[in-house]
C-alpha cells in the first residue's frame, strides 16, 4: 500500500502527537507553554555585570536556552493544538467510515476508499471489539504493519491492504508472519477489501495469522456497530449465551426439515467457521434459539436464528 511522503520532521511531529487522544494534546499544550514560559525568562544584565570570562560559556549557553524557550512557548503548544483538532477530525473520521460501511448493503462499501480510510476504517473496526489500537502505518522498516493492537499483555500485528485490482498473495503473510516471530507478537492479522490467494490461505493455516477479506471484515463492521449500540447488560447477555453447551452431533439420515435446517447454516462473520444452532440458557434471551460459532471460546460470533 502505498505511502504518502512525509515533507517535513514538523509534519512527522504532528502525526506521531495526532495518534494521541485529543484531549492529552490539550494537556501537553498547557504543560509545556507553562515550562517553557518560566525558562523563557529574559536575562538581567546583573547576570551578566561581575561574572568575569570563567562565566561566558554559561552565560552564553543561558541566553540560547533562553531563546529557546521564549519561541517554543507559543510554537510547542500550538503543535500540540493542531494535533489535538487532527486526532478529534480522525476519530470524527473513523466514527463516520463505521457509521456508513454499517449502513451499506454489502461488502463493496470497502472498495472506493483511499488507503488511509481503509487503514482507519480497520483500526476503528478493531477498537469497537476491546483492542487498544496504535496506528503507525507500513511504510517504516516494521514489515509492512500498520496497526499494533493491544489488549491486556498482549500484541497483535495488522497489515491492511486496501487492495480491489488482485487477490492478497502468500509472500504478504510470509512478511507479517516474520516480523511478529522477530517481535513477539501474539497474533497477527491481515485484512484487505478484497481477496486471498489459496497459497496465503494454506500458509495461514494452523499458524497464528487471521485472513479477513472484504466481506469478513464487512461483516465484522456491521456486528460491532450493532454491538456498540446495545446497552451493557445486552452486550453481557450476548456473552452469556455462548455459554451454552456444543450439539450433539447428528445422524447421518435425518429428517427432511433437519437437512433443510443444515443446508441454512451460515458461516461465522467474524472467523468464516461453520456456526451450529444453541439455545440461550440465560438472560433476557433464554429458551431462545441462535447460531453461535463452533470454535467458541475461541471466537465468540452469533447470528440470530431466523
Amino acid at each position: 500500500m502505498a505511502r504518502r511522503k512525509k515533507s517535513s520532521p514538523l509534519e512527522d511531529v504532528l502525526d506521531l502527537l495526532a495518534m494521541l487522544p485529543w484531549w492529552v494534546c490539550l494537556v501537553l499544550a498547557a504543560v509545556s507553554y507553562f515550562l517553557l514560559h518560566r525558562l523563557a525568562v529574559p536575562i538581567q544584565a546583573s547576570d551578566i555585570q561581575g561574572q568575569g570570562g570563567v562565566m561566558v560559556g554559561a552565560m552564553m549557553q543561558k541566553a540560547i536556552i533562553h531563546g529557546l524557550a521564549n519561541a517554543g512557548q507559543y510554537i510547542v503548544p500550538l503543535l500540540c493544538i493542531a494535533a489535538a483538532a487532527l486526532s478529534a477530525w480522525r476519530r470524527k473520521q473513523r466514527q463516520t467510515l463505521v457509521s456508513d460501511v454499517a449502513q451499506a448493503r454489502n461488502a463493496d462499501a470497502l472498495d472506493g476508499m483511499s488507503w488511509r480510510e481503509f487503514e482507519l476504517l480497520v483500526g476503528e473496526a478493531y477498537r469497537l471489539q476491546g483492542y487498544r489500537v496504535t496506528e503507525i502505518g507500513g511504510g517504516g522498516p516494521d514489515g509492512g504493519v500498520d496497526l499494533v493492537l493491544a489488549k491486556g499483555a498482549e500484541k497483535f500485528f495488522v497489515q491492511c491492504k486496501q487492495w480491489k485490482a488482485y487477490k492478497v498473495g502468500v509472500t504478504t503473510v510470509r512478511e507479517l508472519y516474520g516480523v511478529m516471530a522477530a517481535k513477539g507478537a501474539t497474533a497477527g492479522f491481515v485484512v484487505t477489501s478484497g481477496r486471498f490467494t489459496s497459497d496465503a490461505k494454506d500458509f495461514a493455516q494452523g499458524r497464528n495469522i487471521e485472513l479477513v477479506d472484504g466481506p469478513r471484515l464487512f461483516a465484522m463492521i456491521q456486528q460491532a456497530r450493532g454491538t456498540q449500540g446495545q446497552p451493557a447488560a445486552a452486550q453481557r447477555e450476548t456473552s452469556n449465551s455462548m455459554e451454552s453447551p456444543a450439539p450433539q452431533p447428528q445422524s447421518p439420515v435425518q429428517a427432511p426439515q433437519a437437512t433443510a435446517k443444515a443446508a441454512a447454516q451460515p458461516e461465522c462473520p467474524r472467523c468464516g467457521a461453520a456456526m451450529a444452532l444453541r439455545t440461550a440458557r440465560q438472560g433476557a434471551n433464554a429458551g431462545n434459539t441462535f447460531w453461535g460459532c463452533t470454535t467458541y471460546p475461541k471466537c465468540r460470533g452469533t447470528v440470530a436464528a431466523s
